[in-house]
């Protein structure tokens, strides 16, 4: 009989993915960990008392009461062979080298070289004297602590002087155990301290480092978020600088010819009236639109969007400036309806700001002439207006925002816009675009 064996999903995630990162223990430990590094960012010396509280306690207490005398074996049938003698110590001598062994470990992380150098000198003194003491173990603390906080040039001169510490005990000690065999088994142990500290004292580095990128990938955010939201409130505000300036100055004057009109010839009038609400309905129409972008729609779904205007629409827009009172002739050139749809957006904002600024400065009696050519990589756009009937082209000092709107969008395809009196009278605008590969709408080389 076959068996098929069936393995639960949550067997399968448990096989695959890590036993130990979610083990009650180690969550605790890793809790644990958390507490005691906010213990010991915000109470240093608790942390160092510690350490020396728990070496005194472990490794000075069993002296105190029992003391190191003579270590040795039997060998031969009871006959006691390499012995090691050490300096029998009163136990204030020895409670004074134990002090001087761990006092240096409470300043070890503030000031580890000085830490060491004062721990390494008790320890030469008292193997001097040919005492021992299991509070030795303070030297590799003190070790440790310097290859983790110190400067790694000065970790190099405290090896030597570890070999040279350890160099001495092993041959105080070759009665029993052979110098070199002594020297291995202490270097050893001093190895694993000082490699344990630069262990450590990378980890650290690591986690710094990535705590450091991690902050300033936050501020970079931060920043592309602000400029993105700078970007857009630019864009935002010229679009509606565009839409409402130009219907409100066709509106205007619209209502200002009705109301001339509305005595002497009154379907005049009612004509004005029905060109204010058509002009009226598409700002409200484009203004829609362009809020629509800004909101989000509680449904989740997108705004209905129409088509931004191009080139096509220039001849509405003519239309609907005709009717405020201006004469206005268009003509094209090439093949300016296959344009990409930004490239022609760009060209109808810069004809109707152009038409929009003629019509507020040089009145409903004016002519203007647009003209849209697109040829050899380039699109050139002119409009020209003959100025008001009578007087010479007359425009306010500086540029406003409508110039500048026309000036930052035409550089968004490496071209350029100039704008100011025409040959004799009028003004003239001319805005010549580069539609060469060459450059992208980021304004800048592709």
């Amino acid at each position: 009989m076959n068996h098929e064996a069936t393995t639960s999903p949550a067997a399968s995630e448990a096989v695959g993915g890590d036993l130990l990162s979610g083990h009650p223990l180690v969550v605790r430990l890793a809790r644990a960990g958390r507490r005691l590094r906010r213990l010991d960012r915000d109470h240093p010396w608790i942390l160092d008392a510690a350490v020396v509280t728990v070496v005194f306690l472990v490794f000075c207490v069993p002296d105190l009461l029992h003391g190191i005398g003579i270590v040795g074996g039997d060998h031969d049938g009871g006959q006691h062979e390499h012995r090691i003698a050490f300096t029998h110590l009163p136990v204030p001598a020895m409670l004074a080298l134990q002090v001087g062994l761990l006092t240096p470990l409470l300043w070890r992380r503030r000031r580890p070289t000085a830490a060491f150098g004062a721990v390494m000198a008790v320890f030469v003194l008292q193997w001097a004297i040919g005492a021992a003491l299991r509070a030795d173990v303070a030297l590799l603390v003190a070790l440790y602590s310097l290859a983790l906080h110190g400067r790694l040039r000065h970790l190099a001169w405290a090896c030597a002087a570890v070999v040279g510490g350890m160099a001495v005990v092993a041959v105080r000690v070759s009665v029993a155990v052979s110098v070199w065999d002594g020297l291995f088994f202490l270097c050893a142990a001093a190895t694993a301290a000082a490699a344990l500290g630069i262990a450590v004292r990378i980890r650290r580095a690591q986690l710094a480092g990535l705590r450091e990128r991690a902050a300033r990938l936050e501020i970079e955010r931060d920043q592309r978020s602000r400029l993105a939201a700078a970007t857009e409130r630019t864009r935002v505000a010229r679009e509606m600088h565009d839409i409402i300036g130009h219907n409100l100055s066709v509106i205007i004057t619209l209502a200002d010819g009705g109301a001339y009109a509305a005595q002497a010839a009154p379907e005049r009038g009612r004509e004005a009236l029905e060109l204010i609400g058509d002009a009226g309905r598409q700002a409200l129409g484009e203004l829609r639109r362009m809020l629509g972008v800004l909101r989000e729609r509680e449904d989740g779904g997108g705004p209905e969007l129409a088509p931004q205007p191009g080139i096509a629409d220039l001849d509405g827009l003519c239309a609907r400036i005709q009717a405020a009172g201006p004469q206005v002739a268009y003509r094209s050139e090439g093949e300016v309806d296959g344009l990409d749809r930004g490239v022609q957006l760009m060209a109808y904002r810069i004809v109707q700001e152009a038409l929009t600024n003629s019509l507020k400065h040089a009145g409903p009696r004016t002519r203007a002439h647009v003209t849209v050519a697109a040829g050899d990589g380039r699109l050139r756009v002119r409009v020209d207006d003959s100025g008001p009937p009578g007087a010479a082209a007359a425009r306010p000092a500086g540029e406003g925002h409508g110039i500048a709107g026309m000036r930052e969008r035409a550089a968004l395809y490496g071209g350029t816009v100039v704008a100011g009196p025409a040959v004799g009278r009028g003004w003239s605008v001319v805005a010549d675009l580069d539609l060469s590969p060459a450059f992208d709408a980021a304004g800048g080389p592709a």
